[in-house]
């Protein structure tokens, strides 16, 4: 008998992966959760051209019960909104947890940082769908990634990379030497399958990583690799808590503002990652988490080097050009 799985956020940037591993990986019977009004979109249709069911709800519109209906049967549900969505899963939560799901995966997939921590918003809005899961004592695992490599070098002044680059990517924070659990993000979705169907993982936190490099690191293997040398900006520790805190007081004037909301994001990362040191091996386990290199030793993650090959070659892939393309029209 297969495992079955409901993926809610199937076709969103880790939705993707998630699908991608668990077809890969061969001994799953997939579904995806998707709105009516998403149900003719490309990539929506293009889950069930392999073989991925639709199942349709709609979490804002449908009560608890109806929502538990279509859940019933999967022994998981997985869910990987976006991170403006967080707070929709608690009525996913809830269904859940009526449909008696035998293992509940939230929308974690970011980088390591302490509930309570610098992360405010992003975390903040996460350990609130957490608090629902145990209120219910419904069976979980948290799943918590590095940073993903797609979006963790700067760009060449030939503009090579720039085909793939999100956002300015330059900024050199300190001496450099903030170690960061990064990963490759096509490996999210293979470890995923392997953590869902692991006894030792239920009702647990996991992290899962390639690689741990500093952005010293970095520059070093991209421009050993590409010839180049990086143009670098630098940042000192207070540059960032300032740039954090004004975000976080723009956003306050302006709450509705998705802008705004995406710099408190990028901020709040920063700061973690580079300030505070939050997303590394040491402080996942300190925090809890099992460690995927340890679960699973025969994995082989992508390396960083093989990312920058690619990346070189013109072969990565842009992220998040849906998003840009609606916020582009939205502008227009």
């Amino acid at each position: 008998m297969t495992h079955t799985v409901l993926i809610h956020g199937a076709t969103g940037q880790t939705g993707r992966e998630i699908v991608d591993g668990l077809i890969e990986d061969g001994s799953f019977t997939i579904a995806a959760l998707v709105r009516p009004q998403s149900l003719e979109k490309p990539a929506t249709q293009a889950l069930k051209q392999r073989s991925v069911k639709l199942v349709v709800g709609d979490l804002e519109s449908q009560p608890v019960e109806e929502i538990a209906a279509l859940l019933d049967g999967y022994q998981t549900v997985i869910s990987a909104v976006a991170a403006g969505a967080q707070l929709d899963q608690i009525k996913l939560v809830d269904a859940a947890a009526k449909a008696g799901t035998k293992r509940f995966i939230p929308c974690g997939f970011t980088t390591i940082s302490p509930p309570g921590g610098v992360m405010r918003l992003l975390r903040g809005d996460k350990e609130q769908v957490h608090e629902r899961i145990w209120y219910h004592h419904l069976p979980y695992t948290i799943i918590d990634s590095g940073y993903w490599y797609q979006i963790s070098f700067p760009r060449l002044p030939s503009g090579k990379v720039d085909y793939a680059a999100l956002g300015e990517s330059n900024t050199f924070v300190g001496n450099g030497d903030a170690p960061n659990l990064l990963i490759d993000k096509r490996d999210i979705g293979r470890l995923t399958a392997r953590i869902i169907k692991d006894d030792r993982t239920l009702n647990k936190r996991v992290f899962l990583h390639g690689e741990v490099l500093t952005q010293e690191d970095i520059w070093v293997i991209i421009e050993g690799k590409s010839g180049e040398k990086v143009e670098t900006k630098h940042a000192s520790h207070d540059d960032l808590l300032a740039k954090m805190h004004a975000a976080r007081a723009n956003l306050r004037a302006n709450p509705s503002d998705t802008m705004a909301r995406v710099a408190v994001w990028s901020a709040e990362y920063d700061v973690s990652k580079y300030v505070r040191r939050d997303n590394t091996p040491e402080n996942a386990r300190y925090l809890g988490y099992l460690d995927t290199k340890e679960l699973y030793p025969d994995f082989r993650p992508i390396t960083f080097t093989a990312f920058i090959d690619e990346l070189l070659a013109g072969k990565a892939q842009k992220l998040y050009q849906d998003q840009f393309e609606f916020l582009r029209k939205q502008e227009s």
